[in-house]
Protein backbone atom coordinates (compact mmCIF):
# COMPACT_ATOMS: atom_id res chain seq x y z
CA UNK A 1 0.00 0.00 0.00
CA UNK A 2 1.11 3.75 -0.85
CA UNK A 3 0.66 6.11 1.35
CA UNK A 4 -0.17 9.52 -0.65
CA UNK A 5 2.20 12.53 0.35
CA UNK A 6 0.17 15.72 0.67
CA UNK A 7 1.30 18.96 -1.38
CA UNK A 8 1.09 22.55 -1.27
CA UNK A 9 -1.19 21.90 -3.68
CA UNK A 10 -3.99 19.97 -1.60
CA UNK A 11 -3.67 22.68 1.37
CA UNK A 12 -4.97 25.09 -1.31
CA UNK A 13 -7.49 23.21 -2.25
CA UNK A 14 -8.91 22.48 0.45
CA UNK A 15 -8.28 26.09 2.36
CA UNK A 16 -9.68 27.52 -1.29
CA UNK A 17 -6.93 29.64 -1.87
CA UNK A 18 -3.57 30.15 -3.82
CA UNK A 19 -0.68 27.96 -3.75
CA UNK A 20 1.17 31.06 -3.64
CA UNK A 21 -1.00 32.19 -0.54
CA UNK A 22 -0.37 29.05 1.14
CA UNK A 23 3.58 28.56 0.79
CA UNK A 24 3.11 33.27 1.93
CA UNK A 25 0.83 31.79 4.96
CA UNK A 26 3.56 29.03 6.08
CA UNK A 27 6.46 31.11 5.50
CA UNK A 28 5.67 34.71 6.95
CA UNK A 29 2.31 34.72 8.50
CA UNK A 30 2.14 37.89 9.69
CA UNK A 31 1.50 39.27 5.77
CA UNK A 32 -1.82 37.63 5.53
CA UNK A 33 -4.76 37.91 7.56
CA UNK A 34 -6.12 36.60 10.83
CA UNK A 35 -8.95 34.34 8.66
CA UNK A 36 -6.24 33.55 5.67
CA UNK A 37 -4.04 31.82 8.59
CA UNK A 38 -6.60 29.80 10.46
CA UNK A 39 -7.83 28.57 6.50
CA UNK A 40 -4.45 27.34 6.01
CA UNK A 41 -3.92 25.80 9.15
CA UNK A 42 -6.89 24.18 8.94
CA UNK A 43 -5.75 22.71 5.80
CA UNK A 44 -2.57 21.22 6.50
CA UNK A 45 -3.78 19.58 9.73
CA UNK A 46 -6.62 17.79 7.10
CA UNK A 47 -4.78 17.42 4.91
CA UNK A 48 -1.69 16.32 7.18
CA UNK A 49 0.68 18.16 4.88
CA UNK A 50 4.06 18.37 6.84
CA UNK A 51 6.62 21.39 5.78
CA UNK A 52 9.81 20.50 3.71
CA UNK A 53 12.38 22.12 5.99
CA UNK A 54 15.80 20.90 4.24
CA UNK A 55 13.91 22.54 1.39
CA UNK A 56 13.02 25.82 3.28
CA UNK A 57 16.66 26.38 4.66
CA UNK A 58 17.84 25.71 1.26
CA UNK A 59 15.60 28.41 -0.41
CA UNK A 60 16.19 31.00 2.51
CA UNK A 61 19.85 30.11 3.19
CA UNK A 62 18.65 29.73 6.99
CA UNK A 63 19.20 26.87 9.67
CA UNK A 64 15.88 27.72 11.08
CA UNK A 65 17.73 26.82 14.57
CA UNK A 66 19.33 28.55 17.55
CA UNK A 67 22.18 26.83 19.25
CA UNK A 68 22.12 27.13 23.11
CA UNK A 69 25.09 26.36 25.25
CA UNK A 70 24.60 25.78 29.17
CA UNK A 71 27.56 25.30 31.57
CA UNK A 72 25.78 22.17 33.39
CA UNK A 73 23.60 20.25 31.58
CA UNK A 74 22.10 19.00 34.76
CA UNK A 75 21.34 21.72 36.52
CA UNK A 76 17.54 22.30 37.06
CA UNK A 77 18.37 25.95 37.33
CA UNK A 78 17.87 26.40 33.30
CA UNK A 79 14.95 24.25 33.07
CA UNK A 80 12.77 27.66 32.49
CA UNK A 81 15.11 29.55 30.90
CA UNK A 82 15.18 26.93 28.21
CA UNK A 83 11.46 26.89 27.83
CA UNK A 84 11.62 30.86 27.50
CA UNK A 85 13.69 30.41 24.69
CA UNK A 86 12.34 27.21 23.23
CA UNK A 87 8.34 29.02 23.48
CA UNK A 88 9.68 31.94 21.72
CA UNK A 89 11.64 30.28 18.88
CA UNK A 90 8.78 28.58 17.92
CA UNK A 91 6.55 31.43 17.85
CA UNK A 92 9.50 32.40 14.87
CA UNK A 93 9.11 28.89 13.60
CA UNK A 94 12.77 28.21 14.78
CA UNK A 95 13.91 24.86 17.05
CA UNK A 96 16.65 24.96 19.64
CA UNK A 97 19.82 22.97 19.77
CA UNK A 98 21.26 22.44 23.19
CA UNK A 99 25.03 21.46 23.86
CA UNK A 100 27.27 22.11 27.12
CA UNK A 101 30.47 24.40 27.21
CA UNK A 102 31.91 21.23 28.41
CA UNK A 103 32.34 20.03 25.16
CA UNK A 104 33.49 23.18 23.81
CA UNK A 105 35.51 25.01 26.54
CA UNK A 106 39.11 24.23 24.72
CA UNK A 107 38.00 25.37 21.15
CA UNK A 108 36.15 28.51 19.89
CA UNK A 109 35.96 26.90 16.48
CA UNK A 110 33.97 24.27 17.33
CA UNK A 111 31.71 26.75 18.62
CA UNK A 112 31.66 28.53 15.40
CA UNK A 113 31.38 25.58 13.48
CA UNK A 114 27.48 25.04 14.38
CA UNK A 115 27.47 28.70 12.62
CA UNK A 116 29.52 28.11 9.85
CA UNK A 117 28.15 25.01 8.98
CA UNK A 118 24.91 26.46 9.39
CA UNK A 119 23.26 24.03 11.52
CA UNK A 120 22.42 27.10 13.92
CA UNK A 121 21.61 31.10 12.77
CA UNK A 122 22.71 32.23 16.39
CA UNK A 123 23.78 31.20 19.66
CA UNK A 124 22.91 32.07 22.96
CA UNK A 125 25.49 31.22 25.74
CA UNK A 126 24.41 30.91 29.46
CA UNK A 127 28.23 30.36 30.72
CA UNK A 128 29.97 33.49 31.73
CA UNK A 129 32.83 31.22 32.13
CA UNK A 130 34.07 30.65 28.90
CA UNK A 131 38.37 30.20 28.42
CA UNK A 132 39.46 33.64 27.09
CA UNK A 133 41.16 32.11 23.82
CA UNK A 134 37.44 30.71 23.11
CA UNK A 135 36.09 34.47 23.68
CA UNK A 136 38.31 36.21 21.53
CA UNK A 137 37.81 33.38 19.24
CA UNK A 138 33.82 34.16 18.80
CA UNK A 139 34.55 38.27 18.96
CA UNK A 140 36.43 38.23 16.08
CA UNK A 141 34.57 35.62 14.04
CA UNK A 142 32.33 36.84 11.31
CA UNK A 143 28.95 35.43 13.20
CA UNK A 144 29.56 37.68 16.41
CA UNK A 145 26.55 39.81 15.40
CA UNK A 146 24.69 36.65 16.16
CA UNK A 147 25.97 35.76 20.07
CA UNK A 148 24.29 36.78 22.85
CA UNK A 149 24.90 35.95 26.29
CA UNK A 150 22.17 35.30 28.68
CA UNK A 151 22.15 35.38 32.80
CA UNK A 152 25.55 35.27 32.80
CA UNK A 153 28.21 37.89 30.75
CA UNK A 154 31.80 38.30 30.17
CA UNK A 155 32.87 42.13 31.32
CA UNK A 156 34.60 43.97 28.60
CA UNK A 157 33.14 41.90 25.74
CA UNK A 158 31.24 43.28 22.99
CA UNK A 159 28.27 40.82 23.07
CA UNK A 160 24.53 41.69 23.78
CA UNK A 161 23.48 40.11 27.24
CA UNK A 162 20.18 39.30 29.37
CA UNK A 163 20.96 39.22 33.35
CA UNK A 164 19.16 39.58 36.44
CA UNK A 165 19.83 42.62 39.30
CA UNK A 166 22.32 40.49 41.02
CA UNK A 167 23.37 43.24 43.50
CA UNK A 168 19.85 44.28 44.12
CA UNK A 169 18.92 40.65 45.09
CA UNK A 170 21.86 40.77 47.36
CA UNK A 171 20.79 43.32 49.04
CA UNK A 172 16.92 42.52 49.14
CA UNK A 173 18.68 39.42 50.86
CA UNK A 174 21.04 40.89 53.41
CA UNK A 175 18.02 43.82 54.65
CA UNK A 176 15.31 40.99 54.58
CA UNK A 177 17.89 39.38 57.31
CA UNK A 178 18.35 42.57 58.89
CA UNK A 179 14.74 43.30 59.59
CA UNK A 180 14.30 39.75 60.98
CA UNK A 181 16.80 40.90 63.39
CA UNK A 182 19.98 39.41 62.42
CA UNK A 183 23.14 40.91 62.95
CA UNK A 184 25.62 38.18 62.22
CA UNK A 185 25.07 37.30 58.73
CA UNK A 186 26.93 35.07 56.50
CA UNK A 187 27.27 34.26 53.34
CA UNK A 188 28.20 31.18 50.89
CA UNK A 189 29.40 32.08 47.35
CA UNK A 190 29.46 31.00 43.63
CA UNK A 191 32.76 29.77 42.22
CA UNK A 192 35.76 31.74 42.23
CA UNK A 193 35.67 34.19 39.03
CA UNK A 194 32.04 33.84 38.24
CA UNK A 195 30.71 37.00 37.28
CA UNK A 196 27.70 36.50 39.27
CA UNK A 197 29.42 35.22 41.87
CA UNK A 198 31.37 38.59 42.23
CA UNK A 199 28.37 40.65 42.00
CA UNK A 200 26.39 38.81 45.23
CA UNK A 201 29.19 38.52 47.20
CA UNK A 202 30.67 42.49 46.55
CA UNK A 203 26.78 43.83 47.33
CA UNK A 204 26.71 41.41 50.14
CA UNK A 205 29.50 43.00 51.55
CA UNK A 206 28.78 46.38 50.83
CA UNK A 207 25.13 46.20 52.34
CA UNK A 208 26.65 44.57 55.52
CA UNK A 209 29.25 47.61 55.67
CA UNK A 210 26.51 50.21 54.92
CA UNK A 211 24.21 48.37 57.68
CA UNK A 212 27.25 48.55 60.22
CA UNK A 213 27.19 44.85 60.92
CA UNK A 214 29.86 42.87 62.40
CA UNK A 215 32.05 41.18 59.26
CA UNK A 216 34.64 38.32 60.05
CA UNK A 217 36.60 36.61 56.96
CA UNK A 218 35.42 33.03 57.70
CA UNK A 219 31.54 34.41 57.58
CA UNK A 220 32.43 34.57 53.56
CA UNK A 221 32.36 30.82 52.70
CA UNK A 222 33.49 30.14 49.42
CA UNK A 223 31.28 28.15 47.43
CA UNK A 224 29.78 26.41 43.31
CA UNK A 225 26.90 26.39 42.25
CA UNK A 226 25.95 22.51 43.59
CA UNK A 227 24.96 20.51 46.06
CA UNK A 228 28.38 19.36 46.87
CA UNK A 229 29.34 22.46 47.75
CA UNK A 230 26.32 23.25 50.03
CA UNK A 231 27.66 20.33 52.07
CA UNK A 232 30.60 21.26 52.47
CA UNK A 233 29.46 25.32 53.23
CA UNK A 234 27.75 24.15 56.00
CA UNK A 235 30.29 22.01 57.73
CA UNK A 236 32.74 24.77 57.26
CA UNK A 237 29.54 26.75 59.13
CA UNK A 238 29.19 24.20 61.83
CA UNK A 239 32.96 24.42 62.52
CA UNK A 240 32.74 28.04 63.50
CA UNK A 241 33.71 28.85 67.12
CA UNK A 242 31.37 32.22 66.23
CA UNK A 243 28.68 31.05 64.11
CA UNK A 244 26.28 33.36 62.42
CA UNK A 245 22.69 33.21 62.85
CA UNK A 246 21.78 33.22 59.07
CA UNK A 247 23.27 33.00 55.89
CA UNK A 248 22.89 34.40 52.07
CA UNK A 249 23.83 31.47 49.89
CA UNK A 250 24.45 32.53 46.43
CA UNK A 251 21.96 30.20 44.70
CA UNK A 252 18.94 27.56 45.85
CA UNK A 253 21.17 24.33 45.18
CA UNK A 254 23.83 25.73 47.76
CA UNK A 255 21.09 27.15 49.72
CA UNK A 256 19.04 23.32 50.04
CA UNK A 257 22.49 21.18 50.09
CA UNK A 258 23.13 23.59 53.23
CA UNK A 259 20.10 22.87 55.36
CA UNK A 260 20.35 19.12 54.46
CA UNK A 261 23.52 19.02 55.57
CA UNK A 262 22.76 20.68 58.63
CA UNK A 263 19.82 18.48 59.13
CA UNK A 264 21.91 15.92 59.05
CA UNK A 265 23.85 16.77 61.98
CA UNK A 266 20.89 18.01 64.04
CA UNK A 267 20.31 21.25 63.41
CA UNK A 268 17.31 23.17 62.45
CA UNK A 269 16.42 25.33 60.04
CA UNK A 270 15.28 28.27 60.68
CA UNK A 271 15.05 27.84 64.89
CA UNK A 272 18.84 27.23 64.58
CA UNK A 273 19.93 29.34 61.38
CA UNK A 274 18.01 31.35 59.10
CA UNK A 275 18.70 30.17 55.45
CA UNK A 276 17.87 32.12 52.00
CA UNK A 277 18.92 31.72 48.47
CA UNK A 278 18.89 32.71 45.41
CA UNK A 279 16.65 31.95 42.05
CA UNK A 280 13.49 30.51 43.09
CA UNK A 281 13.70 27.28 41.23
CA UNK A 282 10.87 24.82 41.49
CA UNK A 283 12.18 22.76 44.35
CA UNK A 284 12.59 25.96 46.17
CA UNK A 285 8.45 26.23 47.38
CA UNK A 286 8.25 22.32 47.93
CA UNK A 287 11.44 22.10 50.28
CA UNK A 288 11.11 21.02 53.88
CA UNK A 289 11.27 23.64 54.91
CA UNK A 290 10.23 25.88 52.11
CA UNK A 291 13.41 28.14 51.20
CA UNK A 292 13.38 31.82 51.51
CA UNK A 293 15.34 33.12 48.12
CA UNK A 294 15.82 36.18 45.43
CA UNK A 295 13.83 35.43 42.92
CA UNK A 296 15.07 35.84 39.17
CA UNK A 297 11.82 35.91 36.43
CA UNK A 298 14.25 32.82 34.47
CA UNK A 299 11.03 32.33 32.08
CA UNK A 300 11.62 36.55 31.01
CA UNK A 301 15.41 35.52 30.60
CA UNK A 302 15.00 33.03 28.05
CA UNK A 303 12.22 34.62 26.45
CA UNK A 304 14.09 38.44 26.31
CA UNK A 305 17.49 36.59 25.07
CA UNK A 306 15.40 34.64 22.57
CA UNK A 307 13.80 37.92 20.88
CA UNK A 308 17.17 39.96 21.13
CA UNK A 309 18.88 37.25 19.14
CA UNK A 310 15.78 37.06 16.56
CA UNK A 311 15.82 40.57 16.31
CA UNK A 312 19.99 40.37 14.81
CA UNK A 313 18.78 37.31 13.00
CA UNK A 314 15.89 39.05 11.44
CA UNK A 315 16.75 42.84 11.99
CA UNK A 316 14.20 44.87 12.32
CA UNK A 317 13.47 48.11 9.83
CA UNK A 318 15.05 50.66 13.25
CA UNK A 319 17.78 48.49 13.47
CA UNK A 320 17.62 49.91 17.16
CA UNK A 321 19.21 46.93 18.48
CA UNK A 322 18.93 46.33 22.36
CA UNK A 323 22.64 45.58 24.15
CA UNK A 324 21.75 44.96 27.27
CA UNK A 325 18.69 43.53 28.97
CA UNK A 326 18.46 44.41 33.00
CA UNK A 327 15.77 42.70 34.57
CA UNK A 328 14.19 42.97 38.04
CA UNK A 329 14.49 40.14 40.90
CA UNK A 330 12.43 39.92 43.68
CA UNK A 331 12.18 38.66 47.70
CA UNK A 332 10.01 35.64 48.00
CA UNK A 333 9.77 34.98 51.79
CA UNK A 334 9.36 31.39 52.99
CA UNK A 335 9.76 29.45 55.98
CA UNK A 336 13.24 28.77 56.15
CA UNK A 337 13.94 32.44 57.70
CA UNK A 338 12.60 33.82 61.21
CA UNK A 339 13.80 36.05 63.70
CA UNK A 340 16.82 35.20 65.91
CA UNK A 341 16.19 32.89 68.76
Amino acid sequence: MVVKTSTLQDVARVANVSTATVSRTLSNPDVVSESTRTRVAEAVKATGYRINRAARNLRTQRAHSVLVLLPDLANPFFSMILEGISRHLSQEGYSMLIASTKQVHDSGERLIDYLDDARADGMIILDGGLDPEVVDMLESAPQAKRILFACEWIDGTSFPSVRCENREGARMAVNHLYDLGHRKIAHVTGPEGNVLMHRRKDAFIDEITKLKLEHKPDWIIAGEFSLAAGCRAAQAWIALDDRPTAVFCASDQLAMAFIAELSRHAFKVPEDVSVMGFDDIGLAEQFIPPLTTIKQDRLMIGETAAKMLMARILPPKDKNLNHAAVLPVSLVVRKSTTAPH
